[in-house]
């Protein structure tokens, strides 16, 4: 099978059964909101740290609003990196950037960690499958773990590593394959910290219930959820949307097995397109239904933080409307659609 000399090499890696990196001590040992990144009013360190000891904040204080999607298909510059994450760390109190779509070209990821670490904050990365059924994830996924690697600061802002985005429900893989590349990956991961997981949403786990989905929720660190109520059949507007957004959550609690839950993919359009259409009549996709989502999920932002795990803590989906039509928080015009002022604790 193709995926098998990639394994065996990571093999060397192995290590013994060991607690999810997001319990480790080297990573998460203090709540402490100025000693710990990337909390807000944290202070970047003019050179990176000896050791990872007291860096990473614990889970439980990331809850509620921590950042946004951003698609790196454009393979945006340097320069307009750095611009977009600082800005999401100095006027939206962003502490967290979801990784979404592609850039192959040589040492990108380079880039992100300069941007990450010059803005001050940590980076759920990704290894992209596409829609095309190829194998030039494979490249990308090697690419990006010797970055990890050979980055001396890529550890200290890469908070996670994700398979893909809803890769069970586009089938890029059989379930078992998936899983043991997250096994894979972790091994090979597992001297820098960097947990693995896969970016995925309930259905895509609960059509694959009798294929295997088991061994994923097994294999990974933690849970990056994709939350799209406006695709349900029940949807409606966006304001009478927590009784879907809490069935999923509900089955990532019941299932997840304790670990910490990270909304990625999460949002409501603005617009339809062909690719964003709904499964309901009475949905409704304009900037105020867009609006009102992430305000209802500010207003819940106590039900987030009682969650076992350490709380959910949620990204909007997607940074700019010229990344993805209708999702984002700027107009296709660089405007701001409303004024967003999110909670970051409770």
């Amino acid at each position: 099978m193709v995926f098998l000399p990639f394994l065996a090499v990571l093999a060397a890696f192995a290590v013994s059964t060991r607690a999810s990196p997001l319990d480790q001590p080297t990573r998460t040992v203090t709540t402490d909101a100025t000693s710990c990144f990337p909390a807000l009013g944290f202070k970047m360190p003019s050179n990176t740290p000896s050791s990872l000891t007291n860096w990473w904040c614990d889970p439980s204080t990331e809850y509620g609003f921590i950042g946004f999607s951003y698609e790196v298909t454009a393979c945006q510059s340097l320069t307009q990196l750095k611009k977009d994450f600082l800005q999401i760390r100095q006027n939206f109190n962003g502490r967290y950037i979801r990784l979404y779509g592609f850039c192959d070209n040589a040492g990108f990821y380079n880039n992100i960690v300069e941007a990450a670490w010059d803005a001050g904050v940590g980076v759920h990365a990704l290894i992209w499958f596409g829609f095309d059924g190829g194998n030039e994830w494979m490249d990308r996924r090697n690419k990006l773990l010797g970055i990890l690697h050979s980055n001396e600061k890529a550890k200290f802002v890469t908070r996670a590593l994700q398979f893909g985005s809803e890769p069970l429900f586009d089938s890029v893989l059989d379930p078992s394959v998936l899983a043991a590349q997250v096994t894979a990956a972790k091994s090979n991961l597992s001297s820098l910290h960097i947990p693995v997981t896969i970016s995925e949403m309930a259905y895509g786990y609960q059509e694959n219930e009798d294929n295997g989905a088991q061994d994923v929720l097994d294999a990974i660190d933690l849970i990056d959820a994709h939350m799209l109520p406006f695709f349900s059949t029940e949807a409606s507007t966006a304001n009478k949307a927590w009784p879907i957004v809490l069935t999923d959550l509900d089955w990532f609690i019941d299932n997840g097995e304790g670990k910490k839950i990270y909304f990625t993919e999460n949002g409501w359009p603005s617009v339809t397109s062909d690719g964003v259409q709904p499964n309901s009549p009475s949905a409704v996709a304009n900037v105020q239904n867009e609006h009102d989502y992430y305000s209802l999920l500010d207003a819940h932002c106590e039900d987030f933080k009682q969650v076992k795990g350490g709380g959910v803590g949620w990204f909007w989906h997607i940074y700019s409307d010229d990344m993805e039509p209708g999702y984002g928080l700027y107009s296709t015009s660089g405007k701001l659609k409303f004024p967003f002022s999110p909670r970051t604790s409770c």
